[in-house]
């Protein structure tokens, strides 16, 4: 009988090591932004200026009025939306 327990005690121990196990994945350079690379879609960077932005992509395809405090503008192109608070990038998306 002692033996029988020990058998389902040690085959059940067994069985929950398995469920127990964890993954574990490495990044080794955590990083918030977005990356913007020429295999990407580039797009305007944050801390960019308005006048930064029309320089290097041009004139906006739609430019969403400000809302909010502080305010935030968005403005529309073909392949990337930006997000703007006062005049800098806070934010910018590619559109799918």
């Amino acid at each position: 009988m002692a033996n029988r327990s020990l058998l389902i005690i040690g085959t059940a121990l067994l069985f929950f090591t398995n469920l127990c196990q964890a993954e574990v994945i490495s990044i080794t350079d955590p990083s918030y932004e977005v990356a913007n690379d020429p295999s990407g879609i580039v797009r305007p960077t944050r801390g960019m200026t308005m006048v930064q932005v029309k320089e290097q992509f041009g004139e906006p395809d739609t430019i969403r009025p400000a809302v909010g405090q502080p305010p935030i503008t968005r403005w529309e192109y073909a392949k990337f939306e930006v997000v703007f608070e006062y005049d800098k990038v806070i934010h910018s998306v590619v559109v799918k």
